[in-house]
């Protein structure tokens, strides 16, 4: 099972200089795809138990278009096991104008992630 989701990054999203998002955005957005994953196989949110490893490789700024791409990729009676990716789509150009942007070629991977989400089973309304 797997989910997209795509999104803009706007002023509030930067945290530091020069208009740079803080990873913690892109972990909130992985916690979001988690969330649509779980609700899809067992009914129910669940809760996000842990990450098992989180590699930030790019950067990612105010205005830039991103693409999250989650899958589970294990289940076991209760947990779900899960690969995250973060690609920027649509980079911001603000060196040319305020609101100018380009389309990129090639998606950037700004971040990747592995993490484990759990369903109660008395929560699992579905058989999966």
């Amino acid at each position: 099972m797997k989910t997209i989701l795509k999104m803009r990054m706007s002023n509030q999203d930067a945290h530091y200089g020069g208009n740079l998002v803080d990873g913690a955005k892109i972990l909130a957005l992985f916690g979001d795809a988690a969330t649509e994953l779980l609700i899809r196989l067992d009914g129910d949110e669940g809760l996000f138990r842990a990450y098992e490893s989180v590699d930030f490789l790019a950067p990612v700024y105010a205005g830039d278009f991103v693409e999250i791409e989650a899958e589970i990729i294990e289940a076991g009676n209760t947990s779900r096991k899960m690969e995250f990716y973060c690609y920027k789509i649509i980079a911001a150009r603000p060196d040319i104008s305020p609101s100018a942007c380009d389309i990129l070629e090639e998606r950037i991977l700004t971040t990747k992630a592995v993490g484990t989400c759990i369903v109660p089973k008395e929560l699992q309304r579905y058989e999966g």
